[in-house]
């Protein structure tokens, strides 16, 4: 159960609705997961929407790339709802479930590509250490250029973000759909 109700359409008042319904219309085509807590502060909602789209669908990463530092930042934050989402939509894009396996148990895939070998050491990295090696860095930016990596930093905060919002309101997987890992444990000293 999560924390907190969500509004819904019949509850939102003016500025909610004018940003559930951009949602809608858009891209997404419906608002799950953090969005539905952040509609709150339509503010909020709308700013994080627009930067959601901007890094999810028109960065310099291709659809595959994005979407395996998306999963190992979901592994990696601990959050079932993101990695569910995600894991659908890397299976979407043509990430072998061999792959996505291998992230779901913390391993780096071994038949990676270069780019994808570099992304998911990057992510990876990233999360683990607040920061990046110099060795990662310097390859990353040398294979993918300036523009991709701050893409791809900002991909990975931004992600992160989603999973603590996700993870701090208990927003539950869809009805019938069972979570690959546990929440974080949750009594804190």
């Amino acid at each position: 159960m999560p924390r907190i109700t969500f509004p819904t359409p019949d509850t939102m008042d003016a500025e909610q609705r004018r940003v559930y319904d951009k949602v809608v219309s858009g891209r997404r085509g419906k608002i799950v997961g953090p969005l539905r807590a952040a509609l709150y502060s339509p503010e909020l909602a709308d700013r994080w929407q627009a930067l959601g789209e901007f890094l999810r669908y028109n960065t310099s990463l291709p659809p595959r790339l994005s979407e395996l530092a998306i999963l190992v930042t979901g592994r990696a934050c601990q959050s079932p709802f993101e990695w569910y989402a995600h894991r659908a939509e890397a299976l979407k894009v043509g990430i072998e479930p061999t792959i996505i396996d291998e992230l779901l148990a913390q391993r780096i895939p071994q038949r990676l590509s270069e780019s994808e070998s570099l992304v998911v050491r990057y992510a990876r990295e990233l999360n683990q250490f607040n920061s990046v090696s110099d060795t990662t860095y310097a390859a990353t930016l040398q294979h993918f250029g300036e523009r991709t990596v701050v893409e791809l930093t900002a991909l990975v905060g931004y992600y992160t973000m989603v999973a603590m919002t996700l993870n701090a309101h208990e927003i539950p997987l869809p009805e019938g759909e069972a979570a690959a890992f546990d929440l974080p444990q949750k009594d804190m000293a």
